[in-house]
């Protein structure tokens, strides 16, 4: 038996069990023929060049082969380390993840057929959903899993949304609430985050002197499925188990869309490069909270940046702000830089379109909220629902409704709510008209 054989054996009876170094040398007594004192060098050997559960059986027989004591002992004749059984199977547990996300209440999925199992569907069934890229992309629009939505853009263009059918929905939906519901992302991620809003993204940038605002190119097109297997597998699954949730919870765009948003969209060849690669979707539930795990190494390094520099940091999905006092604006070509190459080095891009240096001076904005002295609406938006209301109570509420909204009172009811988050003194005067109106006639 050649050594990478040999090492392949011992890999196997390694990982048949977790990683316990009294089970794994009950194991190799088993595996080989070969004095347990050996059996005892190899194994410390492998503990301390790192072992761990989520190791596949091809590093740990790299690292078998990297020992020094192994490759001497395989090179001895009378003392090589016969194999007397193989195992099969791997342990049926999951790995340990990083020491943060050890607290993470995490579904115990060892296998396919167990993520299947606690899904509610077929082995045959998950399989049929998490078909190729290369199927994703050449299957009839009447067979695939999505369905494709053009929005137009305000600033022309299509927005695409791909939307899972329900009964990919509904296996999504367990797989937020069951396991990525419980993992927390960076503190800095402020959009699909429970307790965090956009008014939380705001506010930590009230009464700055300088505002530099960054925008991430296509979000969610950006985060491919190679990188949300490895998420899958940081928490702790079975490279087996996190390609099979990678490829649930992404999808590659049909190649009919993709012609139809170059001829009509003015789709880029790097935007069609995106949507053809295994993406998290728009509108899948799982998209957003993947995204945040996706973007936690970024959000990391803008971080310690930003401390560097003395300022401030959040992000809301693809809107990145940074703030700080006059010397944030002397370098800020050094910080755009810098986030520029972090975002490539993470599987990013930046949008140098979108990049925004504001000074006090001016009408300092984060996602539409002024934040120059307070939290508040821009002035002409509430001017524009001061008239609004008023209209509404001095000339009839339908009336205004020239949109058709079909659910009109609870629109503007949550435009106020809104104002009240930011402003509470003057959303009172949107009350007042708003408590005006007869919403009877």
């Amino acid at each position: 038996m050649n050594h990478r054989s040999t090492a392949i054996a011992i890999a196997r009876a390694v990982l048949a069990t977790p990683v316990s170094r009294a089970q794994i040398l009950e194991r190799m007594a088993r595996c080989t023929v070969f004095p347990e004192a050996a059996d005892r060098t190899l194994v410390d050997g492998l503990l301390q060049a790192g072992l761990a559960s989520h190791w596949t059986i091809a590093q740990v027989a790299d690292a078998l082969e990297a020992d020094p004591f192994f490759d001497a002992t395989c090179r001895e004749a009378l003392h090589q380390p016969l194999i007397r059984g193989w195992f099969m199977t791997r342990a049926g547990a999951l790995a340990a993840p990083a020491d943060p996300l050890r607290a993470v209440e995490r579904p115990a999925w060892p296998g396919v057929g167990a993520l299947a199992d606690d899904l509610g569907v077929s082995v045959e069934g998950l399989w049929r959903l998490t078909r190729s890229a290369s199927w994703q992309r050449q299957a009839p629009l009447g067979r695939q899993h999505y369905r494709c939505e053009l929005l137009p853009k305000r600033t022309g263009g299509w927005r695409l949304l791909e939307v899972p059918e329900p009964y990919l929905r509904t296996l999504q939906r367990r797989v937020l609430d069951r396991l990525l519901a419980h993992v927390p992302p960076h503190e800095a991620a402020c959009a699909y985050v429970r307790g965090r809003s956009v008014a939380d993204h705001a506010r930590a940038h009230v009464g700055q002197a300088v505002l530099l605002k960054f925008d991430l190119q296509d979000f969610f097109a950006t985060v491919r499925a190679s990188r949300v297997q490895a998420t899958f597998a940081a928490l702790g699954y079975w490279p087996p188990v996190a390609s099979a949730l990678a490829r649930l919870c992404t999808t590659a765009t049909p190649e009919p869309v993709l012609e139809r948003l170059r001829t009509e969209g003015g789709l880029a060849w790097t935007q069609a490069r995106r949507l053809r690669d295994a993406h998290l979707p728009q509108g899948a539930p799982t998209s957003a909270a993947l995204a945040n795990l996706c973007a936690f190494r970024l959000d990391v390094r803008i971080a310690a940046l930003a401390r560097a520099l003395g300022a401030r940091y959040t992000r809301y999905a693809d809107d990145i702000v940074l703030s700080g006092d006059a010397g944030l604006l002397r370098a800020a070509d050094r910080v755009e830089a810098r986030l520029g190459a972090f975002a490539l080095d993470e599987g990013f891009a930046l949008n140098h379109r979108k990049t925004h240096r504001v000074t006090r001076a001016r009408r300092q904005q984060v996602c539409n909220i002024v934040v120059n002295a307070r939290p508040n609406l821009p002035r002409d938006e509430f001017d524009r629902l001061k008239a609004q209301l008023h209209l509404c109570a001095t000339r009839g509420a339908a009336a205004q409704n020239r949109a058709g909204l079909p659910d009109w009172e609870q629109h503007l009811r949550g435009r106020v709510a809104w104002a009240g988050q930011l402003n509470p003194d003057k959303a009172a005067r949107l009350r007042r008209l708003l408590d005006a109106i007869d919403w009877t006639t």
